[in-house]
């Protein structure tokens, strides 16, 4: 079944900016940690964003200072604000959910979306 359900993908210029959403299923029933990992061919996984239910957040090194998470719970979903793209930042972006009450994903997150692609021209 499809728990975490993804859109806003797409292409920008470098200096651009672009928003992805994510709408968690009911399926989840604890909805505690929602972010984004990304991947680009060659290169590891690595997380971008993510934030609790708390509303900490903690973002990738990469990204720190020019994307912003943020969460709906009325709709239990997540955004990602991206500005000022770089041609570096295009990769295959996920959602992901963990069911934790912490701050951060302890290990793997519990559920995944199906991706989207972001690219961003030069």
């Amino acid at each position: 079944q499809v728990h975490l359900v993804e859109s806003g993908g797409g292409f920008v210029q470098a200096g651009g900016s672009l928003t992805l959403s994510c709408v968690a299923s009911e399926s989840i029933f604890n909805v505690g940690i929602m972010g984004w990992y990304r991947q680009a061919p060659g290169k590891r996984r690595e997380l971008v964003a993510a934030i609790s239910e708390y509303g900490v957040t903690n973002y990738g090194d990469s990204v720190r200072g020019r994307f912003t998470i943020s969460r709906d719970n009325a709709k239990r979903a997540v955004y990602l604000q991206m500005n000022s793209l770089k041609p570096e930042d295009t990769a295959v972006y996920t959602c992901a959910a963990d069911s934790g009450h912490g701050n951060t994903y302890s290990g793997d997150p519990d559920y995944w979306g199906q991706g989207t692609q972001v690219t961003v021209s030069s």
